[in-house]
């Protein structure tokens, strides 16, 4: 698929979910639609699945009809199979295409904003949804498939104020999704995961401060994995304690050529149902991910699972948290001597992931500047992981602006248990690398591969990046904050005041002539001087 038409698939996508836009705010329409493309996608999922199976009998799983003898043999046949490799099972009438051609009725071509009469399908749609549900009651993708699609209320008054009106933008929906090829039948595209991420991305810059609650920016997303993958092919395990919709998580499993399992966690339970749902639209099976709805810090869920190869975090910024003096005796924190503060959870977040983290392993966080240098409990944090375990490997600033729903300057904190540098810290000053584009700070993929190349070489770059010593470290009082390692100091070009002098000299000369020329004029018009 080329971009042009992978930009047109977006755009179609975009179009289908701005139907939807006029009638509730954008992080409601964002759970329908991606919701529909969803359930598209296991309907396409299943029938090429079932229809592999099916190809001896050399019929195909639309054939399938309760007329048809052998029908229930047939189909308790494939549900055992897809329930086993697929994690779900539909029926044939369940398929998405066979709903929306059930509400379109003869009216395939209708446009989505006409107002002519669909066929009613909600109520059968619901069930559908909910019997996706239900198939994998008592398997082993029952927790994967748990009120998955709580989010989509079809009898929400949003949606219409009567069930005529809901109908009808519902089966329009459906059908123009029908008409998109989403090429699933070729395994080395991933078109369906693309357009998915595309319009997350595209939701999160239309939501403020809320898309911090389950998006980071792709180029962002792009750095950290980058970093946590360096000189890896396979990851045994992958793990984000703040997934959002997982779109961290399945980043750094482009940047290998295998993660054998991912494990996220996730406090809101929108985001949580978007995360499976992201994992499953990119082809990850039920079986190697691992997604958990909690609150991290206070209901860790991962404890048996650890250690983690991998560990990559955008949390959200200086959130609350208990700090309940209990905490001093969990493992994860009772080494330190001290809790992060309960107005700022940035190195609660940091010791929660540094505890998940293997030997062998990388971590990458993303955090305000203010982790950097804030004194207290965080100084006393900094100080015990670079002195006492000596586990921080680089710290990279960002620019400002680069977040939806906040303007702050940001860092990446690289942490290592294992370090191949253990004499030093490498510090990279980023912040005056990006393009500005409307209101938002853009990071092309020049300042992606500049902040790796760097990285990855440990290389000092002028006015970018710099060594520092830990015994230059300790005699900063453990302040990471960069300028005081990164030196972007520029000389002001020298003023020549004598040449100015002349300058503004000659100047007055010639507005006196300029002056005197008007004056001329003005006497031979008659006029008065404007002076």
């Amino acid at each position: 698929m080329s971009e042009d038409q992978k930009r047109l698939l977006e755009q179609q996508l975009w179009n289908i979910a701005n139907t939807l836009r006029g009638k509730m705010n954008a992080d409601e329409f964002r759970d329908y639609i991606l919701g529909f493309i969803f359930y598209k996608y296991l309907s396409e999922k299943m029938e090429m699945f079932a229809n592999n199976i099916l190809q001896q009998d050399k019929i195909t799983y639309r054939n399938i009809t309760p007329a048809m003898p052998q029908a229930d043999e047939y189909l308790e046949a494939i549900k055992d199979e897809a329930l086993e490799k697929l994690g779900y099972f539909l029926r044939p009438e369940e398929l998405f295409t066979e709903v929306a051609k059930r509400g379109m009725g003869n009216n395939e071509d209708i446009d989505l904003f006409d107002e002519s009469k669909t066929n009613f399908i909600l109520e059968d749609l619901q069930k559908i949804l909910t019997n996706i549900q239900l198939s994998t009651m008592g398997t082993d993708s029952e927790e994967d498939f748990d009120n998955l699609f709580e989010d989509m209320d079809l009898n929400s008054t949003k949606l219409g104020k009567t069930p005529d009106a809901r109908n009808t933008i519902i089966a329009k929906v459906l059908s123009h999704l029908d008409k998109i090829d989403f090429k699933l039948e070729n395994t080395e595209l991933d078109v369906l995961g693309d357009a998915y991420e595309y319009l997350i991305g595209q939701f999160a810059s239309g939501a403020g401060k809320k898309a911090g609650e389950f998006y980071t920016p792709q180029e962002v997303s792009k750095i950290l994995a980058k970093i946590v993958t360096t000189g890896k092919q396979k990851l045994k395990s992958v793990y984000d304690p703040t997934c959002g919709s997982g779109s961290l998580l399945l980043r750094v499993a482009r940047e290998v050529k295998d993660v054998a399992m991912f494990y996220g966690q996730e406090m809101n339970r929108t985001t949580y149902n978007l995360a499976r749902m992201n994992m499953i639209l990119h082809d990850v099976h039920y079986r190697k991910f691992d997604i958990k709805q909690e609150d991290t810090l206070e209901h860790p869920q991962h404890l048996d699972d650890l250690p983690f190869e991998a560990i990559v975090a955008n949390p959200p910024f200086s959130a609350n948290w208990s700090a309940n003096p209990i905490f001093t005796s969990d493992d994860r924190f009772s080494q330190y001597g001290k809790l992060a503060p309960s107005s700022k959870a940035d190195f609660a977040f940091v010791q929660h992931m540094i505890y998940h983290l293997a030997e062998n392993g990388a971590m990458a966080i993303v955090l305000p500047h203010g982790a950097l240098f804030r004194g207290g409990a965080e100084q006393h944090i900094r100080k015990f992981l670079i002195e006492n375990k000596n586990y921080l490997d680089a710290v990279i600033g960002l620019p400002a602006n680069i977040f939806y729903g906040t303007s702050i300057p940001t860092c990446i904190m690289v942490f290592k248990k294992c370090r191949e540098n253990p004499d030093d810290v490498l510090f990279i000053d980023a912040s005056n690398d990006f393009e500005k584009v409307k209101t938002q700070n853009i990071l092309r993929e020049q300042h992606i591969n500049k902040i790796i190349d760097t990285y990855r070489n440990r290389a000092e770059i002028d006015k970018y990046s710099k060594k520092a010593g830990l015994q230059e470290i300790a005699s900063n009082d453990y302040n990471l904050n960069i300028p005081r390692y990164v030196d972007t100091f520029e000389e002001e070009e020298q003023i020549d005041i004598d040449a100015i002098a002349l300058e503004l000299k000659a100047l007055d000369e010639t507005i006196e002539k300029t002056d005197a020329s008007i004056a001329v004029f003005c006497k031979e018009l008659g006029i008065e001087t404007p002076f």
